[in-house]
């Protein structure tokens, strides 16, 4: 078997590098272990219910899904653009925060929570100043080269934000960047939070499957399901089913299976428990929630009423919550734990609850520590590799580094 150039594995970032070669007019096939392709993208559908694997969002705002991917035939639906925080019991104990031109009916909401907390919301600015502050001729990562690469957590400090907008960020970040020690560098924080403030999260009609299979529909039968790569060289890849020779290969795994595919170091990852529960009942509530109390009284970093913001998740009469926890030695991720603060954080009860499905991804994301690193090279020996470990761990990470392998290539 023979193609000019095999990529193996049909992630964003496969997908995306086969497809630029393709319309170069390059003779390539992608090989994907799976019967599906998307990699950590994928949608279970069980009994009516849409369930992605690891609570997952799109956020449209991402410079390489505004570039490379049809937004609109995806049919997004958006979460609300805000964070909601249970600070008490009661309708009382919850503090909304929201986007003031995204969000305006959630206004005087956010207005109640920032007015009480001047010292607060100043800290949050300081930290926050270079997405504020107009900057002519120089792009975003531009002014943050100059800012001092530490990690989350100190640049935070140092801006000397506390409180409950300090709870409020750490705990929704958590639920983003998977950690809770804020060792991520602050930096990649400022990234996301421009992207937040730019766009929406959101998730397509059918899942957020139908973004890797919308990138997947124009390479048709290049793309081949169910062939495992048990070793690559820079020229061939042995399968079960025979070895491919090639010009070229381009390993598009995940961090850990590049690594026991390459030889090389494996990254340090992060993973994320999320249970999904079907209710008769729900909150009217289309924001993520986190616990925004000194002392949290659960596993979660977030829940959400999913089917509130995506009606097509849940079949009539249902809806769909959700819990996410992080994973690690030590940490409380049993599933009564888990429901019990999602119903807490959601400020209603569990009753009735039925667990849908649940899923484990232990490398759902590759650490983003400081010093900040946002580019890793693609080309490693006789190798091409990508995926959100040579770029950011991110959606738009792995698209770029699909980019980036291609043109290595070319």
């Amino acid at each position: 078997m023979r193609a000019e150039v095999v990529v193996v594995g049909a992630g964003l970032a496969g997908l995306r590098c086969a497809q630029v070669l393709a319309d170069a007019g390059r003779d390539v096939v992608v090989l994907e272990a799976s019967d599906d392709v998307g990699g950590r993208i994928r949608t279970d559908r069980v009994d009516g219910f849409l369930a992605d694997r690891g609570f997952q969002v799109l956020n449209p705002a991402y410079p390489a899904v505004r570039r490379w991917v049809d937004v609109d035939a995806l049919r997004l639906q958006p979460f609300g653009a805000g964070v909601a925080a249970r600070s008490g019991p009661g309708d009382r104990g919850l503090d909304v925060l929201a986007h003031p031109l995204r969000s305006p009916r959630l206004l005087p909401a956010t207005v109640r929570v920032a007015g009480r907390r001047p010292a607060e919301v100043a800290a949050l600015a300081r930290w926050a100043a270079p997405l504020l502050r107009p900057r002519p001729g120089r792009s975003l990562s531009e002014v943050l080269e100059s800012r001092p690469d530490v990690d989350r957590r100190t640049a935070l400090d140092r801006a000397g934000v506390d409180g409950l907008l300090r709870r409020v960020i750490d705990r929704f970040l958590s639920g983003v960047v998977l950690e809770d020690d804020g060792s991520t560098a602050d930096r990649y924080t400022l990234l996301l939070a421009w992207m937040f403030a730019r766009g929406v999260p959101s998730l397509p009609a059918d899942g957020m499957t139908a973004l890797p299979r919308q990138l997947a529909a124009p390479l048709g039968d290049r793309v081949r399901l169910g062939q495992a790569a048990r070793r690559v060289t820079g020229t061939s890849v042995q399968t079960d089913d025979g070895t491919w020779s090639a010009d070229h290969v381009v390993v598009a795994t995940d961090a850990v299976a590049s690594a026991a595919l390459t030889g090389g170091p494996s990254p340090a990852t992060k993973g994320v428990v999320t249970t999904w529960w079907s209710a008769a009942e729900a909150p009217a509530t289309d924001l993520v929630h986190v616990d925004g109390r000194e002392r949290p009284t659960g596993p979660l970093v977030n829940a959400a009423v999913v089917s509130r913001a995506a009606p097509s998740y849940a079949p009539p009469g249902r809806h769909l919550v959700q819990g996410s926890a992080l994973l690690g030695p030590g940490r409380d991720t049993d599933e009564a734990s888990m429901r019990r603060h999602a119903a807490e954080l959601l400020g209603t009860t569990s009753a009735g609850w039925e667990v849908v499905v649940r899923h484990e991804v232990p490398h759902a994301l590759p650490v983003q520590p400081a010093p900040f690193t946002s580019r890793r090279p693609v080309r490693v020996g006789d190798l091409v590799l990508c995926g959100d470990h040579r770029d950011t761990g991110s959606i738009q990470g792995a698209l770029v580094s699909g980019q980036r392998a291609a043109e290595a290539l070319l």
